[in-house]
């Protein structure tokens, strides 16, 4: 597909002298675990919404640690940065995803206590 800026052939050598893995890859499985790792990066966080549901529908934040959340809702924000520098695209999803998931169990923790 041509690159309608006309760029392509820069980014193009870019991979080949920084010796990266063409995109898509030739190989089928690792083209296959591009796009396999961008479907986990959306069933990961939606694992959370069980805890989600406790602290929002029983309105019961009792046994959830604040602590807890809080960090990996703060731990989130240097992943979302390394991926928009890599510009990889299954950490950014992954992990902007994580970092809602964890501040809206943050949030409730804080009103439901």
């Amino acid at each position: 597909m041509p690159n309608s800026l006309g760029i392509h052939h820069i980014h193009k050598r870019k991979r080949i002298s920084q010796k990266l893995l063409p995109y898509p890859h030739k190989n089928k499985w690792i083209r296959f675990l591009d796009k396999f790792l961008l479907i986990i990066a959306v069933i990961g966080p939606l694992m959370a919404f069980p805890q989600v549901f406790k602290i929002y529908i029983e309105k019961n934040a009792s046994g959830v640690s604040l602590l807890s959340w809080s960090l990996f809702t703060l731990l989130n924000i240097p992943w979302i940065i390394y991926g928009f520098v890599h510009k990889e695209k299954p950490i950014i999803i992954a992990y902007c995803l994580w970092f809602i998931i964890n501040l809206i169990i943050s949030i409730g923790i804080i009103v439901y206590s």
